[in-house]
């Protein structure tokens, strides 16, 4: 008998089974492919080799203007997709390494629920106190006629596997994915149109620097405001605001957003309350029965991998901690960073969102070439602001928006800022490094009086 059984060997699984074995819990770790999940084996990690193999190459072709004169630039797309394997193989390793290490069993193979202390794997069956479900998502694939066995579509994960760079790229979707990928190809050449339904990009990014990250992307058309209606080979027909269009690539990646894997677990026969829209939970990650938990993005509450973490080790604390211990899940201050070339992050309330909740809303936007290190790095026309939302009437600080190089690695600040609820004065008394682009922040508070 196990303490716990985690279906689901990605962030928030393997997290959830690396907390509770370090807590001297008996776990039994369940995954169908590889450790590490979607986020580790087809998303966030080899996505961002390959953008740092794309934004080394552009670094290396504009270097003349920090005194670095490269000639005959080229980047070997078979090398770099060799170093994306390298670097998942290394993760996946520290992975099993880690449940080695505190004492997690991994099986192998399709999890089926028989009863919410009964998990069958092929012909073996496994009992457990408790359940947690981290079976993640898969790409959604719209039935967009035209689309489904359609060799020059792909999804993500098709994307990843190329084997060389296509001349031209149609991506339909302007959200995460699909600017992220956008943003990849364009870089190495690829002649990149996105479609998109909604009329920006990203739409939980600052209506402010929505816009002007679309332009600083560079070389990428963006068709915005646009329904697709169908597809032929390589052709996407859609229909803009002033009329059918259509548009031609090599490649069509499909990013219009994930699946949860709520079917074929045997959901039903539990009584789990859920929906495509993901397993219902509390702040605790507890399900409608005793005993059964969900983590990550079969909630469909947020679908990021350091979310799924964080809920991994809540559902963990509900199991282990006493009632009065008990952490608990809170989606007011979780980062969120696109990885694109430049970047974009953010992490608490946009201005409108501030606004839409009744908020008497203040704000300050320092350009990031005003900090030393950020100039020094990039050069004065680089784009790049940091912008932070606050409270008038209490002086909290709500959000912080941003984009530019490297926002993504000082984006934690603002989380933190805002999860222990710091006032503008508070914020202040900290003393930030210099010379660091992360000082933006620091600006930004003392431009608001």
């Amino acid at each position: 008998m196990y303490d716990i059984i985690i279906i689901g060997g990605g962030p928030g699984g393997y997290v959830a089974a690396e907390r509770a074995g370090a807590r001297g819990q008996k776990v039994l770790l369940i995954e169908k492919e590889y450790l590490g999940g979607t986020c580790l084996n087809w998303g966030c990690i080899p996505t961002k080799t390959l953008l740092n193999s794309a934004k080394t190459y552009a670094h290396a072709l504009h270097g003349e203007r920090f005194g670095v004169h490269a000639k005959e630039v080229t980047l070997n797309w078979t090398e770099a997709q060799a170093w994306k394997g390298e670097v998942i193989g290394k993760l996946r390793g520290g992975i099993t390494f880690l449940m080695k290490k505190f004492g997690v069993e991994v099986v192998s193979g399709t999890a089926e629920l028989v009863d919410k202390n009964t998990v069958k794997v092929a012909d073996k069956s496994y009992q457990g106190k408790n359940l947690i479900i981290a079976t993640g998502s898969s790409p959604a694939m719209p039935p967009i006629p035209g689309a489904k066995d359609n060799p020059k579509v792909v999804s993500s994960t098709g994307l990843l596997d190329l084997k060389e760079v296509p001349k031209s790229l149609v991506v339909i979707g302007g959200g995460v994915i699909g600017v992220e990928f956008a943003s990849l190809f364009a870089t190495l050449g690829s002649k990149v149109t996105v479609v998109e339904m909604m009329d920006e990009i990203i739409p939980f990014m600052d209506k402010e620097h929505a816009p002007q990250l679309r332009k600083a992307l560079g070389n990428i058309e963006f068709q915005l405001g646009c329904k697709v209606e169908k597809l032929d080979g390589g052709t996407v027909h859609y229909t803009a605001k002033d009329g059918p269009k259509s548009v031609t690539g090599d490649v069509v990646l499909m990013a219009v957003g994930r699946s949860l894997n709520v079917k074929g677990l045997g959901l039903e026969a539990l009584g789990v309350d859920f929906s495509p829209k993901g397993i219902v939970v509390n702040e605790y990650q507890q399900t409608n029965i005793p005993g059964v938990y969900a983590v990550g993005d079969v909630t469909g509450r947020s679908l990021l991998a350091h979310s799924a973490s964080r809920m991994g080790e809540v559902a963990v604390s509900a199991i282990t901690d006493a009632p009065e211990k008990r952490q608990r899940m809170r989606y007011s201050a979780i980062p969120w960073v696109l990885y694109s070339n430049p970047e974009a992050a953010g992490v608490g309330l946009t201005e409108d969102e501030a606004k839409k909740q009744g908020r008497n809303v203040v704000t300050a936007t320092v350009p990031l070439r005003n900090v030393g290190r950020f100039l020094a790095e990039n050069g004065p026309t680089a784009p790049g602001v940091t912008k932070v939302i606050v409270d008038k009437d209490t002086d909290r600080i709500l959000g912080i928006q941003m984009y530019g190089a490297g926002v993504g690695e000082m984006i934690w600040g603002g989380a933190a800022l805002i999860e222990l609820e710091l006032r503008v004065h508070e914020a202040r008394e900290l003393i930030f490094p210099h010379p660091t682009t992360g000082e933006a922040i620091r600006d930004a508070l003392w431009e608001l009086h």
